[in-house]
């Protein structure tokens, strides 16, 4: 069996990490996990409603550590879509360690801002349960979210699907595909 393989793709709303991350996948084979998408499952139970923002951010990435782990006990490789701090870094990195693996950040920017704000208002996620984003979101979530300072791999909206693919697959050895 081959050691399993760990993506994770970072940033904020609108600078393609779902799109590279469900591309990467698919050509793959490797199943993709994205925060978004669990939260919009829960959310119509009303579960979510009254949870500080902190804490949810905390059930947030726990559920995504909690299917990383499940894959990494079956020895396969995962691909993750969310926005991280270095804490859930570390925290991850330890686990993809411990199960003989290996792992890769890639942190998805747009720099050009006309650019992302375009992406973000002229896109409809349509996940199940869960709100679309505006500006307003990108905005808070740039204020949210640290910057990673582990070692990984930065890819600019502005660069383009495809050449964006091609540097993961240039700097991710070891996944299927």
């Amino acid at each position: 069996m081959d050691e399993p393989v760990v993506v994770v793709f970072t940033g904020v709303p609108g600078t393609g990490k779902s799109t590279l991350a469900d591309r990467l996948a698919t050509e793959t084979g490797v199943p993709a996990f994205a925060g978004d998408w669990l939260l919009g499952a829960l959310a119509p139970y009303g579960i979510l409603d009254d949870i500080p923002r902190p804490t949810l951010i905390g059930v947030y990435r726990n559920l995504l550590g909690t299917l990383l782990t499940r894959q990494l006990l079956l020895g396969q490789s995962a691909v993750l879509d969310c926005g991280i701090d270095d804490e859930t870094a570390d925290l991850w990195s330890e686990r993809v360690e411990r199960a003989g693996g290996r792992i890769s950040f890639v942190i998805c920017v747009c720099s050009d801002e006309a650019v992302h704000r375009s992406q973000v208002e002229g896109r409809a996620r349509g996940i199940p349960g869960w709100h679309e984003i505006d500006w307003n979101h990108v905005q808070r979530m740039r204020a949210e979210l640290p910057p990673l300072t582990r070692p990984h791999i930065t890819v600019d909206a502005i660069d383009g699907i495809e050449h964006n693919l091609g540097l993961v697959r240039a700097n991710v050895a070891g996944l299927p595909g």
